[in-house]
Protein backbone atom coordinates (compact mmCIF):
# COMPACT_ATOMS: atom_id res chain seq x y z
CA UNK A 1 0.00 0.00 0.00
CA UNK A 2 1.46 3.23 -0.97
CA UNK A 3 0.66 6.44 0.84
CA UNK A 4 -1.24 9.48 -1.09
CA UNK A 5 1.05 12.69 -2.02
CA UNK A 6 1.61 15.13 0.11
CA UNK A 7 1.48 18.09 -2.05
CA UNK A 8 1.93 20.73 0.87
CA UNK A 9 5.25 18.85 1.87
CA UNK A 10 6.24 18.69 -1.34
CA UNK A 11 5.63 22.46 -1.83
CA UNK A 12 7.24 23.57 1.01
CA UNK A 13 10.55 24.45 0.08
CA UNK A 14 9.34 26.70 -2.49
CA UNK A 15 6.21 28.47 -0.95
CA UNK A 16 6.69 32.12 0.20
CA UNK A 17 4.49 35.15 1.01
CA UNK A 18 1.73 35.34 3.04
CA UNK A 19 -0.54 32.42 4.46
CA UNK A 20 -3.39 33.01 2.19
CA UNK A 21 -0.86 32.89 -0.69
CA UNK A 22 0.47 29.93 0.18
CA UNK A 23 -2.68 28.19 0.71
CA UNK A 24 -3.55 29.64 -2.58
CA UNK A 25 -0.58 28.16 -4.45
CA UNK A 26 -1.20 24.61 -2.07
CA UNK A 27 -5.18 24.11 -3.74
CA UNK A 28 -3.86 25.46 -7.51
CA UNK A 29 -1.32 22.91 -6.96
CA UNK A 30 -3.69 19.58 -5.79
CA UNK A 31 -6.08 20.77 -7.93
CA UNK A 32 -3.64 20.53 -10.87
CA UNK A 33 -2.56 17.18 -9.54
CA UNK A 34 -6.35 15.86 -9.58
CA UNK A 35 -6.81 16.96 -12.44
CA UNK A 36 -3.68 14.95 -14.47
CA UNK A 37 -4.37 12.47 -12.43
CA UNK A 38 -7.97 11.70 -13.58
CA UNK A 39 -6.72 12.39 -17.19
CA UNK A 40 -3.40 10.61 -17.25
CA UNK A 41 -2.70 8.85 -14.25
CA UNK A 42 0.23 10.00 -13.51
CA UNK A 43 0.40 11.20 -9.31
CA UNK A 44 2.74 13.00 -8.58
CA UNK A 45 4.64 15.88 -10.30
CA UNK A 46 7.70 14.33 -10.71
CA UNK A 47 6.12 11.81 -13.14
CA UNK A 48 4.33 14.76 -15.35
CA UNK A 49 5.98 15.45 -18.70
CA UNK A 50 5.67 18.97 -20.34
CA UNK A 51 2.48 17.43 -22.36
CA UNK A 52 0.99 16.99 -19.17
CA UNK A 53 1.32 20.39 -17.41
CA UNK A 54 0.38 21.82 -21.46
CA UNK A 55 -2.48 20.17 -21.63
CA UNK A 56 -3.88 21.14 -17.90
CA UNK A 57 -3.62 24.55 -19.07
CA UNK A 58 -4.70 24.44 -22.87
CA UNK A 59 -7.76 22.22 -22.33
CA UNK A 60 -8.78 22.03 -18.58
CA UNK A 61 -8.49 25.90 -17.58
CA UNK A 62 -9.71 27.07 -21.43
CA UNK A 63 -13.45 28.23 -19.52
CA UNK A 64 -11.60 30.02 -16.69
CA UNK A 65 -10.69 33.61 -16.93
CA UNK A 66 -7.06 35.29 -17.20
CA UNK A 67 -6.93 36.02 -13.86
CA UNK A 68 -6.95 32.22 -13.06
CA UNK A 69 -5.08 31.18 -15.54
CA UNK A 70 -2.34 33.52 -14.43
CA UNK A 71 -2.70 32.61 -10.93
CA UNK A 72 -2.22 28.69 -11.94
CA UNK A 73 0.68 29.71 -13.74
CA UNK A 74 2.66 31.26 -10.91
CA UNK A 75 1.44 28.08 -9.29
CA UNK A 76 3.04 25.75 -11.66
CA UNK A 77 6.37 27.70 -11.99
CA UNK A 78 6.83 26.81 -7.90
CA UNK A 79 6.22 23.42 -9.16
CA UNK A 80 8.64 23.49 -11.92
CA UNK A 81 10.96 25.51 -9.76
CA UNK A 82 10.59 22.47 -6.98
CA UNK A 83 11.27 19.57 -9.32
CA UNK A 84 14.12 21.65 -11.03
CA UNK A 85 13.14 21.31 -14.55
CA UNK A 86 13.90 23.35 -17.12
CA UNK A 87 10.65 23.43 -18.67
CA UNK A 88 9.72 26.82 -19.98
CA UNK A 89 6.03 27.42 -19.85
CA UNK A 90 4.93 29.24 -22.76
CA UNK A 91 2.80 32.41 -22.72
CA UNK A 92 1.10 31.65 -25.87
CA UNK A 93 0.37 27.38 -24.34
CA UNK A 94 -1.18 29.03 -20.66
CA UNK A 95 -2.83 32.08 -22.45
CA UNK A 96 -6.28 31.27 -23.74
CA UNK A 97 -6.41 32.25 -27.75
CA UNK A 98 -9.73 34.38 -28.45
Amino acid sequence: MTRPFDMALFLSGVLNGSKATQQRHLRQARCMQVAIQQRWQQDTPWTWRHKHVRWFFTEYLKSHSHASCYYYRLTASLILKRMGTAWMLEAKAVSRQY
